[in-house]
């Protein structure tokens, strides 16, 4: 059976009842609509196109303007997605707790594949989406527990904990790369996980979270910033800067 048609049983977190069943497709559409909701974007349907296009093939997910644009109109009709007067995508109140648990399960799959399978952490992203849809509730407990109960996955983004129920949309206490200042000192906190390719730039270049960096020039008008990484220079696009948290670090 097509991918795109197996059916799980959503639950309801911290309830240990079946809330609904939804396609894997569903579930990749709100784990897609949380990670743009943590980093403040509200997708119109061709940005959320461009992003599910990060997703590995073997999903089977239709990212043509037409397919998605149903599948975000068939997610309207069961409550979980609204697009409001701008056109943009919304997760609704059910759908947001529905997709916190979804980033619950792809998160503590990557923490598993990193720090117990040993993947490389750039494979972990594509190897997490494999696993996270057969991960049952009593399995998940298991691998919080066998982990010690992680607060961010391997890019440093949060893992929900049982009972929270929003998603989060800051983190306080960081800045956008794209927002620091030439000359600063910053420590890595948080990095976009979607894309293969970007992901093993930044291995390669370790610009990981925990990394310190030295920001040599923040300069938009180019397109770019400049960080110097223990000596190394490395260049980050302000697109993917926008979607990079840091936070300040003493000289």
């Amino acid at each position: 059976m097509a991918t795109t048609q197996r059916r799980r049983a959503a639950q309801t977190p911290g309830s240990g009842r079946s809330a609904r069943a939804l396609s894997y497709a569903a579930e990749n559409y709100l784990l897609s609509l949380a990670i743009l909701h943590e980093d403040g974007i509200a997708p119109h349907v061709g940005q959320l196109a461009s992003y599910l296009r990060h997703i590995p093939l073997e999903e089977g997910l239709g990212t043509t303007m037409a397919s998605v644009s149903g599948m975000v109109h068939r997610m309207a009709r069961e409550g979980l997605v609204e697009v409001n007067r701008s056109k943009e995508v919304e997760l609704t109140p059910e759908g947001e707790l529905i997709a916190r648990d979804v980033v619950r399960r792809h998160r503590l799959a990557e923490r598993l594949l990193v720090d117990v399978l040993d993947v490389p952490i750039e494979r972990a992203e594509i190897e997490a989406h494999r696993l996270e849809h057969a991960i049952s509730p009593a399995l998940l407990k298991r691998i919080e527990e066998k982990l010690g109960y992680p607060k961010t996955c391997p890019y440093g983004r949060p893992i929900y904990g049982v009972g929270e129920e929003r998603l989060r949309k800051d983190n306080p206490g960081t800045l956008r790369l794209s927002e620091t200042e030439a000359g600063g000192i910053y420590t890595i906190v948080q990095i976009p996980d979607e894309d293969f390719p970007l992901l093993r730039y930044m291995v390669e270049n370790r610009v990981l979270p925990g990394q310190p960096i030295e920001v040599v020039d923040n300069a938009p008008y180019r397109g770019v910033v400049d960080l110097r990484r223990e000596g190394v220079p490395v260049s980050i696009g302000v697109d993917v800067a926008q979607r990079i948290r840091v936070k300040p670090r003493e000289r």
